[in-house]
């Protein structure tokens, strides 16, 4: 069956907390914080998800998630991509994200690990920085600006 890229509906909510949860990734703040929430749908089975918590030009990547039986299927690059292009499209020029395990899988889209000091104000006071993720976990960043060109 094909998978379909489409936003998420409130009533999607539960089943992308279970993602967040079984891929071991903080759901803190998800719901506190205006998102944009891409959810990756086999029919009505959702099998990915992708959320992007804007801060002006800058934007946080979030909760890129796929289904423990479907990895390694090129799904979690396909989310990543749409929410990229999403984050441009709302005119984010910066985006971020905190990772501990996927430093080579963002590094693909052009990621690389900064300094958190580095990283925008907003972003650095979103839940995930402040406190729903561990201090061990890197911060990255991609220039939309230059990828897009």
């Amino acid at each position: 069956m094909n998978a379909h890229v489409v936003p998420a509906r409130a009533e999607d909510l539960p089943a992308v907390l279970a993602l967040l949860e079984e891929n071991q990734l903080p759901k803190e703040g998800l719901v506190e914080h205006p998102v944009a929430v891409l959810t990756l749908r086999e029919g009505e089975r959702i099998v990915g998800s992708a959320a992007l918590e804007l801060y002006g030009a800058s934007v946080l990547l979030r909760s890129v998630a796929v289904v423990s039986g479907r990895r390694g299927e090129g799904l979690g690059k396909r989310l990543t991509r749409e929410a990229l292009k999403l984050a441009r499209e709302r005119g984010a020029e910066r985006a971020y994200l905190l990772t501990e395990t996927a430093d080579g899988f963002f590094g693909r889209f052009g990621f690389r690990p900064v300094p958190r000091s580095e990283v925008s104000e907003g972003v650095r006071c979103s839940v995930e920085f402040v406190s729903a993720c561990p201090k061990s976990a890197r911060a990255m960043m991609v220039d939309l600006t230059e990828r897009a060109r």
